[in-house]
């Protein structure tokens, strides 16, 4: 078995997967804000499921990770710094433990399931935005660190940072709704706008073969479909031209697929 760990802003997925990748148990609980509190609500969560032969652990941090000490140095959305996350984990399991960007994961989950694909870029648009850079099924190492949401963009005469003004957060600010409760295709078509100016830049300076949408706004993909295409080919010319642009297979649970795919690639050549 093999078990992954998607710890988001707000809830902790704990899935369970079995060697072929099959999730056969699964628990969310809010993530406590303190992090002594997280280890005891994972213990109690844990003790709930299938472990009693884990192989390993992948876990995911939304937030900057060092991968040769396994610690999650900075998060996002919560106030946790410098946390020995799995050291932490693999005293709780018994088992190693391997941690990773979560969006990162998610678009390595996603990558594995397009293998016609050299290059995928993946792109959560949820509370924040993300990104994962995935080439031959592995997470590019020269883009492990990279934070896409963070781009700088000109609107409105001056330069701002694209999660500032098109996550979901963003939406909410700006327009005092959550994307499930807009309909009116004027202000998808303004969302549309605001997402196509990150992608297109990260299209044209990645150059990927396919871009993968996931995250909570994207559920909402259908209303905002055709605005996006259109405002991607307004932007595009023919040294740049627009790559595919998909929704993400298994958006809820890429993340923890993620945590299995990697965990199985470090650890799980010994137990094949």
């Amino acid at each position: 078995m093999y078990l992954g760990i998607d710890i988001g802003g707000t809830k902790t997925l704990v899935a369970c997967l079995d060697k072929r990748g099959t999730i056969v148990d699964s628990y969310k609980f809010p993530t406590p804000p303190k992090y002594p509190d997280f280890l005891k609500e994972l213990a109690a969560t844990v003790a709930n499921m299938p472990t009693d032969e884990l192989i390993a652990a992948g876990v995911a941090v939304p937030g900057k990770v060092d991968r040769k000490h396994g610690t999650a140095v900075a998060f996002g959305n919560i106030a946790w710094h410098d946390v020995p996350i799995a050291r932490d984990i693999r005293r709780m399991l018994k088992c190693p433990v391997v941690i990773e960007n979560d969006a990162n994961l998610a678009g390595l989950s996603e990558a594995m399931l397009l293998k016609q694909y050299d290059c995928v870029l993946y792109v959560t648009i949820s509370t924040g935005i993300g990104t994962g850079i995935i080439t031959h099924q592995t997470i590019d190492p020269d883009f492990a660190d990279s934070e896409g949401g963070q781009i700088l963009l000109e609107r409105k005469g001056k330069l701002c940072v694209w999660e500032d003004f098109a996550s979901g957060s963003a939406i909410v600010r700006r327009f005092g709704k959550k994307a499930g409760e807009i309909n009116d295709q004027k202000t998808w078509h303004i969302i549309a706008q605001d997402i196509a100016l990150g992608l297109y830049d990260l299209a044209t300076f990645i150059q990927p073969d396919v871009v993968v949408l996931g995250g909570g706004v994207l559920e909402h993909f259908e209303k905002f479909e055709a605005p996006l295409n259109q405002e991607l080919q307004r932007l595009a010319t023919p040294l740049t031209p627009v790559p595919p642009i998909r929704c993400a297979e298994r958006p809820d649970e890429a993340v923890v697929y993620g945590c299995y795919d990697l965990a199985k690639s470090v650890y799980g050549k010994a137990h094949s």
